[in-house]
């Protein structure tokens, strides 16, 4: 789905969107708000890429960081609540994985979680993507674009 056509119909639906990013590092965000009219769908957005900033900025309880990791579909969708809850988004939406060049958390190089949460539910995507930091973040974005699509029923 190109990001244009999502931004329009997102706005012509009255959804509105948060993102919390951590690989990605404020791709996503950067890409949502690069379409002329993003400001009727766009909220904000938060980076948290330290693990820390995951618990004390956007709010992602250290306990499910402790049992599941900063990489993990757990903290993915807790990102994705916090940040809709945050914004006051009908839809929260959350990037998280390893880029490297090392692994994480016994995590390979691109592993990826994607996860979306707010008026239809909570959803997450996990990736197994290839290629260097560039193409795993790339991907990333791209996934998470296209998942947004689905998700908002555009």
């Amino acid at each position: 789905m190109r990001v244009s056509e999502l931004i329009e119909a997102m706005a012509s639906s009255g959804k509105s969107i948060a993102v919390a990013e951590s690989l990605t590092g404020g791709a996503l965000l950067s890409e949502l708000i690069s379409i002329p009219g993003a400001s009727n769908v766009v909220q904000g957005g938060i980076v948290c890429y330290s693990t820390e900033s995951k618990t004390q900025v956007l709010g992602v309880p250290a306990e499910i960081i402790e049992q599941y990791g900063a990489v993990s579909a757990e903290t993915a969708t807790e990102m994705a609540s916090q940040v809709a809850q945050k914004f006051s988004a009908n839809i929260g939406i959350a990037t998280t994985g390893v880029a490297g060049p090392d692994a994480q958390e016994g995590k390979p190089v691109g592993q990826v979680y994607l996860a979306i949460a707010g008026i239809s539910g909570s959803e997450v995507l996990s990736l197994n993507l290839t290629g260097n930091r560039d193409q795993i973040r790339h991907g990333t974005v791209s996934a998470a674009i296209d998942l947004l699509g689905k998700y908002s029923g555009t």
